[in-house]
């Protein structure tokens, strides 16, 4: 595992188009699915312990702010090297994990280029207008490493940071406050 931090994005940074397929239901989704509301899109995938250590509180936010946010997850890395990342357990996790946005796979990686998503988990808030308000850690939480591929997860991620600027962006205010980089492992590109 590479341990890397987010790109930071700039501030106010349009969203980036993208058209993909929800694991779960097959559907297509595309940014102007959420046209009129502020958006969350997450890179995360399901082999990561930094993703498995925040999956809990993803599945919370995706039901605290149904109706109020559109929420997507993005898985892009290579599936054919991490077969825990393909679609088929990519739809089995979305429903161990309780989660109730999309989980969407980008097989060509080309939605997180377009984002210039670099770790997972990796985290956009867009505001109602689509512009980037926030791009940043979930928390200051992280798992454990007890040996080489073992983590734990002692301290329970609670999701601090991104609840703050989600609750500002329906607000229709701006994010205010320090916007710590996500950490994670690398997307695994092909």
């Amino acid at each position: 595992m590479s341990l890397t931090p987010s790109t930071m994005l700039p501030l106010g940074t349009p969203c980036p188009d993208f058209d993909l397929y929800d694991t779960v239901s097959g559907n297509l989704v595309s940014r102007q699915d959420f046209s009129t509301e502020p958006l969350l899109v997450m890179f995360i995938c399901n082999h990561c312990p930094f993703v498995k250590h925040v999956a809990p509180e993803l599945a919370r936010i995706g039901r605290d702010y149904a109706g109020k946010v559109g929420i997507v997850a993005i898985s892009s890395n290579d599936a054919g090297q991490y077969a825990a990342d393909g679609p088929e357990r990519m739809k089995e996790e979305a429903k161990l994990q309780g989660y109730t946005f999309p989980y969407l796979h980008d097989e060509r990686q080309q939605v997180a280029k377009q984002f210039t998503a670099a770790c997972t988990p990796d985290f956009f808030l867009f505001d109602a207008s689509h512009r980037l308000a926030y791009r940043g850690q979930l928390d200051s939480t992280r798992p454990t490493r007890v040996a080489s591929g073992v983590y734990t997860n002692e301290n329970e991620a609670h999701g601090h940071d991104l609840r703050t600027a989600l609750a500002q962006v329906v607000a229709g205010k701006p994010v205010m406050g320090e916007q710590l980089p996500s950490i994670g492992c690398n997307i695994k590109w092909k």
